[in-house]
């Protein structure tokens, strides 16, 4: 069995987010997706209001093996990874990440002990330029890493707190920032 680990910030999932789960549901056997804070960002919306979001996502994609588990939601990767191990100890795991954390990679707790653990596979967000350097870095604490062939739409949870553009959300995630009154402009 293979399974693709997928955690975010989803600070609030849009339509990319959706675009990445699907394209993985068509290549692992299981794609397990959580939100959790990010230690590297600023203010973000409280944790809980997220992982409903993002479960409201999931749900929509009507995808059985993507499955939303908001339990493995820690600010470092590597207990998120210890977690899925307990469940299935001889799956192989992948890492699924996007380019534009490649260059903070290296930085992550215990980032040598868990990128040992898995897999690696960058997905080239749109507008994002991979310096050689910062690959090189990443490879040489995960040989097993790869650019995946996927090319997303240009949606991002920043562009959409600064834009507030609800045709990048699910209209059931807009729905629910009206009713819950995130995002308002200061």
């Amino acid at each position: 069995m293979t399974i693709a680990l997928f955690g975010t910030s989803a600070d609030p999932p849009t339509a990319a987010h959706g675009d990445i789960l699907c394209w993985l549901s068509d290549r692992y056997d299981r794609v397990l997706v959580w939100a959790a804070d990010n230690p590297f960002k600023g203010q973000q919306t409280p944790l809980p209001y997220r992982q409903t979001m993002l479960n409201l996502l999931v749900r929509s994609l009507n995808r059985p093996n993507v499955e939303h588990h908001p339990e493995l939601s820690h600010p470092y990767t590597i207990h998120s990874v210890e977690q899925v191990k307990q469940q299935w100890p001889c799956e192989p795991l992948t890492l699924v990440v996007g380019s534009d954390v490649l260059a903070k990679l290296p930085q992550w707790y215990q980032a040598a002990q868990l990128l040992k653990q898995v897999k690696l596979l960058v997905l080239q967000r749109p507008g994002v330029v991979i310096d050689p350097k910062d690959w090189q870095a990443v490879q040489q604490l995960c040989p097993e890493m790869e650019l995946a062939n996927y090319r997303g739409p240009a949606v991002s949870s920043t562009t959409y707190r600064q834009q507030r553009d609800e045709q990048q959300l699910l209209p059931a995630i807009a729905q629910y920032i009206q009713q819950q009154g995130l995002y308002a402009q200061p």
